[in-house]
């Protein structure tokens, strides 16, 4: 998405009647929905009065084209400057600028890291040329006008008020400065002769804007990739502070030892990569000779990502590979080099069949190997005997005489990069008040259907293009089907509809059979995992009235064991049961409305909440569905 586009000449006006940073503002307000802090509009005005610099020549045509904070498709990243127009043979060329206030910096021993004061603090950053090369690789990888029009990318980063040192350009980061040039105080022109090598005649093409329209291209799922991952290739470019924590991990994998143990908590939204990064450091740790184990209470994700690699690894070296959250009660100390636990605020006290076995997984994970790296987002726990919090990590690991680090994920990938989508949604489902009070200019196919019917039509039509669109529904339907497979369990008669719940056939690989688009997923079999399009169907556990949300466990199933126990609970504590129960089933929806990457399609079966979640929508919706 586009913010601020112009030619070169429109763009020096901007500069000289001092406008730009108030055009690229309202323009960052109009496109994005969102506004943002002082210090970045600053950076606007200072940075771009440099680029007009630059651009100062008569061998820059007054007709290439300027795009300011481009968003990337498929995530919520933006590239800060892009020059487009033509080159030699009559290609179209699209230069991508990385800019930078930095003034200083500090060497760090990571690949690609780099130390710098940003946002108050000295903090850990991608080297610029580094950042300016992989978005320039999203930009190839999710755009599919890029390939198919032979448009060809050039990036680079600029430092206007860095003066050259031996760490900015120490040879530790040449490689990423050989993919993206990088340009510092004093060298304007060098920037300036960078542009014309690539860019010699005006942009007459609209590049830009084709490339905005253009057709995003199928996502990465991670389980179809993890084969090529096993076999050595790199699937997925690690952007930003996915980089930095992959770079950290590797860091406190080789340091930590039985005398000193490590533990390292990565805190995420949806979307953000914690699988992503997850299965990446599984790869690269095991492939470094490491005991490693990647761990998730889910069994879903386990099951999809065993039965992908199924046929081209032995039983024995998956299972190796992967294991649940309670396989560690009896581990010896250090028994592994790194456990990579997933998903773990849905790790439990107890383990086993009946939950009787152990003293606290959290413990016993830790006990069992040198380093944990515990991935997680507290606002996924959807379980009364889910425990994963920050605060129990950091019990156990002080216990254990472990060092402790946080680190937080904040690239989104999901649901279309909107992490305004996300923020939109918390604040629909009252979780917490956040400022996107409608989805309107929010990049993200959001609808709402007044019937069941008419959204498993809409997802079984997005199943065809390539079987990545499942229906999800709230656990409020009991499961009669598991005894008497002629009936349906998910029924709403008003619709003559109905539908079986996906557990008795699929199981855990329900998100990946290609038959289960016909059945219902719950949120035990989605958690962790993703499609392209998610069609959810909210029942009268989630209603709303007078524009308040208001839960109800008393609706949910007998079957769902997220709940069992809830009338003990409130009995003992009514007022903190009921919060927890409020919690749980808000997150519960908040997850399933975030497991599609392109859409998310919702029925209510409730009225009055059909009604709120359409008048929260926004903007010109004449086609959601009524």
């Amino acid at each position: 998405m586009i913010v601020y586009q112009a030619t070169k000449a429109s763009f020096s006006e901007d500069v000289l009647n001092d406008c730009i940073e108030a055009k690229i503002l309202n323009f960052f307000k109009q496109n994005l929905n969102r506004t943002t802090g002082t210090q970045e509009v600053l950076s606007w005005r200072n940075s771009m009065q440099y680029m007009d610099k630059v651009l100062n020549d008569a061998d820059i045509p007054e007709t290439c084209g300027i795009s300011i904070e481009f968003q990337i498709p498929q995530t919520s990243n933006r590239i800060d400057f892009i020059l487009t127009g033509k080159g030699d043979n009559n290609k179209d060329y699209v230069v991508l600028v990385e800019l930078k206030q930095w003034s200083t910096a500090t060497l760090s021993l990571k690949d690609a890291v780099i130390n710098s004061f940003v946002g108050g603090r000295i903090r850990e950053c991608t080297h610029p040329s580094y950042q300016a090369w992989t978005y320039a690789s999203l930009l190839a990888n999710f755009n599919e006008t890029v390939e198919k029009d032979d448009i060809q990318l050039k990036s680079c980063a600029y430092l206007h008020n860095y003066v050259a040192d031996d760490v900015i350009l120490h040879p530790h980061y040449q490689d990423h400065i050989d993919k993206a040039p990088l340009f510092l105080k004093g060298e304007a022109q060098k920037l300036r002769n960078f542009i014309k090598q690539h860019i010699k005649y005006g942009d007459d093409r609209k590049i830009m804007y084709r490339i905005d329209q253009g057709r995003v291209r199928p996502s990465k799922m991670l389980a179809d990739s993890m084969v090529a991952m096993l076999n050595g290739n790199r699937e997925f470019i690690m952007i930003d502070d996915q980089k930095i924590i992959y770079e950290t991990v590797l860091q406190l994998s080789a340091q930590a030892n039985i005398n000193q143990k490590e533990v390292l908590i990565v805190k995420g939204g949806p979307g953000t990569g914690k699988s992503v990064v997850a299965i990446n450091l599984l790869v690269e740790l095991t492939s470094r000779g490491l005991l490693t184990k990647y761990v998730s209470k889910n069994a879903a994700p386990r099951a999809v990502y065993e039965q992908k690699l199924t046929g081209s690894l032995r039983k024995s070296v998956i299972s190796n590979l992967f294991g649940g959250s309670g396989a560690y009660i009896t581990s010896k100390a250090n028994q592994y080099d790194t456990l990579i636990v997933d998903e773990a605020h849905r790790l439990n006290e107890k383990s086993g069949l009946y939950g009787n076995e152990g003293v606290n997984q959290v413990k016993e994970i830790i006990h069992a190997s040198q380093f944990t790296v515990f991935f997680m987002d507290e606002d996924q726990r959807i379980h009364l005997k889910d425990i994963g919090s920050v605060e129990e990590i950091y019990r156990w690991a002080k216990l254990a005489g472990a060092n402790v680090q946080e680190m937080e994920l904040k690239s989104q990938f999901r649901c279309g990069g909107a992490d305004g989508y996300i923020a939109w949604l918390d604040n629909v489902l009252q979780v917490r008040q956040t400022a996107n009070d409608s989805l309107e200019g929010i990049n993200y196919d959001f609808r709402v259907f007044d019937s069941p019917v008419a959204l498993k039509h809409a997802i079984v039509e997005k199943n065809q293009i390539n079987n990545k669109a499942r229906i999800v529904a709230g656990y409020c339907w009991d499961w009669k089907s598991k005894n008497d497979p002629t009936v349906n369990d998910v029924v709403i008669p008003a619709f003559d509809f109905g539908m079986k719940w996906n557990l008795k056939v699929d199981g855990s690989l329900w998100i990946i059979s290609p038959d289960s688009v016909n059945e219902i997923g719950c949120i035990h079999t989605c958690q962790g995992l993703e499609v392209d399009y998610i069609g959810v169907i909210i029942g009268d556990d989630f209603i709303v009235r007078n524009g308040r949300v208001i839960t109800n466990p008393h609706k949910r199933s007998k079957n769902d064991s997220s709940v069992r126990g809830y009338k003990k609970m409130l009995e003992q504590d009514p007022v903190e049961g009921a919060k927890l129960l409020d919690k749980i089933i808000k997150n519960t929806y908040r997850t399933l409305m975030t497991r599609g990457m392109k859409g998310c399609y919702v029925y209510c079966t409730d009225r009055e909440t059909l009604a709120y979640f359409s008048s929260r929508l926004g903007g010109d919706f004449h086609d959601i569905g009524f």
